[in-house]
């Protein structure tokens, strides 16, 4: 955690109310929150980082992953992108996009 700022601006947007870890945070505490509820509600299968732009203090970050749902054994491949701010050598803002819409059906039974 001591890679974010004490204060950030996080979002993944999603289906918040069926998936826990999807939505806004905005402190480390917060971020550390969302690892947790991550790590316990799947498995990571493979992880592929295919691009990384880095313009001034924003950081652009293209990839892939498949993770399985641990409720319901589901795997979910999607592309992902991360657009971090880095200010005073520390995580700012951090917004991730992936298929949301396939993570949630991956968690319905």
């Amino acid at each position: 955690m001591s890679l974010f700022h004490q204060e950030v601006l996080w979002e993944i947007p999603g289906d918040i109310h069926l998936i826990k870890w999807l939505g806004k945070r905005k402190n480390r505490n917060e971020v550390e929150e969302f690892y947790k509820l991550l790590w316990d509600s799947t498995n990571a299968i493979s992880a592929a980082i295919t691009c990384i732009i880095v313009q001034g203090k924003d950081i652009i970050i293209k990839g892939s992953f498949t993770s399985e749902m641990c409720a319901t054994k589901k795997r979910v491949t999607s592309l992902f992108f991360i657009h971090m701010v880095v200010i005073d050598g520390l995580i700012a803002e951090y917004t991730l996009l992936e298929d949301s819409f396939a993570v949630s059906e991956a968690m319905k039974n």
